[in-house]
């Protein structure tokens, strides 16, 4: 009887184990199941929220596209045709279910001197399906301008083989590319003809653009192809002088004597001088010929006064000759031309114009006849900015000693140029004169010639600057969150 009672009492002890360890597992598996239909549900649930965020974001980019469009009818407005601050908030369609969301519209713009330099456009969107999943896209607006390019030119060209090319070049004629250079080179002609003056003896008909050497690179040459308006990057210099007076720029009249100089001092500001006398002397152009050059070389000058540059209007004009020089530290605009006596004025390039590093400078030159690299400069010499000879060209004349006084005859030959940024000529550039051997190898200028287009003035060229096209295009897109 001991016995029985004894395993008994096992049994029960065995059944109740394994009642405990039934309900341990099934309470483990339960929280497993649990755990992972939790899990699947989560995972549903960002899904879908995913689903949802990247139809809100193809709402966001629609609306970016929207005002892409709006831009194209109603330029430079900022205000979504209501004339009043913003949001603007845009139901958003699908073709096949009606509204399915919507896109708010933020617009801010950056302006000098009363004019619209380009525009930010943050655009906010959600679906009606879930108007937690929102999107947010920014993108700046801007107009093609000339600063994405090295070399923009009216007429033919000759760029030798000393020369360094960083960016585009463009000219309506032909051009001769016997330098080295990274980019595309495109003539407006299918073909043109190459005569002495362009290192072609006799005269033979060539390629829109053509070279005679091994630096260039013929894979990047391209022509014919649209020819640029030059009419259409003439900018209204009347315009411009309204501007600078009335919206808080400088404003110089006729100096009365040979025009002025004109100083950049690094720290946001200028100072400006009257050019009281000027050296005379004979020079060669490829559009005078040998002509007595009576306004290139200052002789004397006065201090007219120094002034702050207006962040907000940062545009110079002077209706008379310029001699500019110096270091900028912001953009800014500075325009030579004489819009009451008729005559057209020139800006000269009399010294190293930098930018002050760091300081995001821009600068953009216009002058209505030429802008002339000038005699008396460093033998290394750099010039920043954007240059842009509206009726007449960009260079240096050809000087040589027999015609020249002993003072200036050491700077007929220079060393080195070096720009950063864009030239636009009506007419052909030229900073070295090939010949008698004058300076070793070349008979007057620059022995070597270094140009790079300036890629900060692609994305935020200085006020004004010349358009290429109409049409607006995107600009450092980016996506929040």
């Amino acid at each position: 009887m001991n016995l029985v009672k004894s395993k008994n009492k096992g049994d029960k002890l065995n059944s109740g184990f394994m009642l405990v360890l039934v309900l341990v597992m099934g309470s483990i598996f339960v929280v497993i199941m649990s755990s992972f239909v939790g899990y699947v549900v989560t995972q549903n649930q960002v899904i879908n929220f995913r689903i949802e965020q990247q139809k809100a974001t193809d709402i966001a980019e629609a609306g970016l596209n929207y005002y892409k469009w709006y831009l194209a009818h109603n330029p430079d407005d900022v205000t979504d045709g209501t004339g009043l601050p913003g949001p603007y908030v845009h139901q958003y369609f699908d073709p096949e279910g009606g509204a399915v969301g919507e896109f708010s519209l933020s617009i801010a713009s950056s302006t000098y001197c009363g004019s619209v330099a380009s525009i930010d456009v943050e655009s906010t969107a959600y679906t009606y399906e879930d108007p937690t999943a929102v999107s947010v896209i920014s993108a700046r607006y801007n107009r093609p301008t000339v600063a994405e390019y090295s070399f923009i030119t009216n007429g033919a060209v000759w760029y030798g083989s000393d020369r360094i090319i960083t960016g585009p070049v463009h000219s309506n004629q032909g051009i001769k590319m016997d330098g080295s250079h990274n980019s595309f080179v495109g003539s407006g002609l299918a073909d043109w003809s190459c005569t002495s003056s362009f290192g072609c003896s006799p005269t033979i008909t060539v390629d829109g653009v053509y070279t005679s050497t091994a630096n260039a690179t013929p894979g990047l040459f391209s022509f014919p192809v649209s020819p640029v308006d030059f009419a259409g990057l003439t900018l209204d210099l009347s315009d411009m002088r309204t501007r600078a007076q009335n919206n808080g720029g400088i404003y110089f009249g006729p100096s009365g004597v040979s025009g002025y100089r004109v100083v950049f001092n690094g720290d946001g500001t200028v100072t400006v001088y009257e050019v009281d006398s000027t050296l005379s002397y004979w020079a060669l152009s490829s559009y005078e010929g040998w002509h007595t050059d009576e306004r290139n070389v200052m002789n004397g000058t006065t201090l007219r006064s120094t002034q702050t540059i207006n962040s907000n209007c940062p545009l110079l004009y002077f209706e008379d000759k310029v001699w500019l020089e110096g270091d900028i530290s912001q953009k800014v605009t500075i325009a030579a031309a004489d819009l009451s006596s008729g005559a057209q004025t020139n800006i000269v390039l009399s010294d190293n114009i930098q930018y002050v590093p760091g300081s995001g400078a821009g600068l953009l030159a216009i002058a209505e006849d030429d802008i002339d690299v000038g005699l008396v400069v460093p033998t290394d010499m750099r010039t920043d900015g954007i240059f842009v000879a509206q009726n007449g060209r960009f260079g240096r004349n050809h000087y040589a000693t027999a015609y020249l006084t002993a003072s200036l005859d050491p700077y007929v030959c220079r060393n080195s140029l070096t720009r950063f940024g864009s030239v636009v000529s009506n007419g052909r550039v030229g900073t070295r004169w090939t010949g008698t051997t004058a300076c070793g190898t070349y008979a007057s200028g620059f022995g070597l010639r270094t140009t790079s287009f300036d890629v900060d003035q692609v994305d935020s060229p200085p006020p004004l600057t010349p358009e290429t096209s109409d049409v607006y295009t995107f600009d450092d897109w980016r996506q929040e969150g």
